[in-house]
């Protein structure tokens, strides 16, 4: 890393807040700017294998062009494994010192470590967002999804524990019916108090939404067919388990849905491929009637079948829900675009103390 560069931590107060895809849109605005980017990821949260693919850093990679030089793996994953070699004081690794070394390789006029899924993660480590904000003398942006404006405590906090280091933060997923409250109250509390606000990002039903593909994936679905509509974008689930004149009105009501119910309710699964379902998902082990993959054929909507209770394919799908996972370019283009529109380029980067 050239002395002249600088380093800048993405984190979050909370998890699953959309870091990942902001800081894909970001760099795209940078190299517009001819300004070299170096990306890292500290720490990871699951390991990559041939049947989860590609992680973040790799896909950030692809997607941006990034070289060997401008691209940091994780250097280690947070799980139990990890966890009880800390704990046990099995692993003594100075991470602070591989932090260090991990940045100085990585080559730009701008190097970008993406934190945890917290502020405090990572901290058994000496990884959490203000311990490698000190090690690496990097600024900090933070990115969190908006749920009311009890955001603020939140904010405020991360600026007592960075104090300088907080260069701004940027409100995503802000409902349509809370954005005048974000602009007229929450902004100009934060502004007052220091904390700049450098993006506010409406919710966008598209960002929320998960492909057909992904969800399969995530349950490690066997397709039943139409393995070539895995494309499909998922909005909404609903869950199939009453009678079939109730269920016709009940999935009437949302459009491009996953419908998560028996194998054996026929009945469920006809009402369901009538409406605006993008998906079936079918539980338990009673393979669908031909009847049912006949005119799922025709429709074009995909039967996936899980070895899993309704409970638990349910809460998988809905944790799959607002994630932009960058193997879907209609997503990419999605965030690259309201951060067009919503984010102030100009007051980052001079913040950053960067010209163009």
């Amino acid at each position: 890393m050239a002395k002249s560069a600088k380093s800048l931590i993405i984190g979050s107060v909370k998890a699953y807040s959309g870091k990942t895809g902001i800081i894909l849109a970001i760099i795209r605005h940078l190299q517009e700017k001819n300004l070299a980017i170096a990306y890292g990821k500290p720490i990871g949260t699951r390991e990559i294998t041939a049947e989860n693919g590609e992680g973040d850093v790799g896909a950030i990679s692809r997607v941006l062009a990034l070289s060997e030089a401008q691209i940091g793996e994780p250097l280690l994953y947070l799980n139990e494994k990890t966890l009880h070699r800390r704990l046990r004081g099995e692993d003594t690794t100075d991470y602070t010192q591989t932090l260090q070394n991990f940045v100085g390789r990585l080559e730009g006029d701008l190097v970008f470590l993406e934190g945890s899924g917290t502020l405090d993660e990572g901290s058994l480590f000496d990884l959490s967002v203000a311990q490698m904000a000190v090690a690496t003398d990097a600024s900090v942006l933070l990115v969190s999804r908006y749920s009311s404006s009890l955001i603020t405590d939140s904010f405020l906090k991360a600026k007592k524990d960075l104090g300088d280091r907080l260069l701004g933060v940027i409100i995503n997923d802000i409902p349509i019916q809370n954005l005048e409250e974000v602009q007229t109250l929450v902004k100009p509390f934060l502004e007052n108090l220091g904390i700049a606000v450098l993006g506010m990002l409406p919710s966008s039903r598209l960002l929320r939404s998960v492909s057909v593909r992904e969800i399969a994936r995530q349950l490690d679905a066997k397709v039943l067919c139409r393995s070539d509509r895995l494309d499909l974008m998922v909005e909404s689930l609903s869950i199939g388990a009453m009678n079939v004149n109730s269920a016709l009105e009940y999935f009437r009501q949302g459009e491009n849905k996953a419908v998560i119910t028996g194998g054996g309710r026929s009945d469920l699964q006809l009402a369901a491929l009538e409406t605006s379902t993008s998906c079936l998902i079918l539980t338990g082990h009673t393979p669908p009637q031909e009847m049912i993959l006949s005119r799922a054929e025709d429709l074009e909507t995909p039967i996936l079948a899980v070895n899993l209770d309704t409970l638990t394919a349910v809460e998988i799908v809905d944790r799959a829900f607002g994630q932009v996972r960058l193997q879907e370019q209609i997503k990419i283009e999605c965030i690259q675009q309201l951060m067009t529109q919503y984010f102030d380029l100009e007051r980052f980067l001079s913040k950053l103390g960067i010209g163009e």
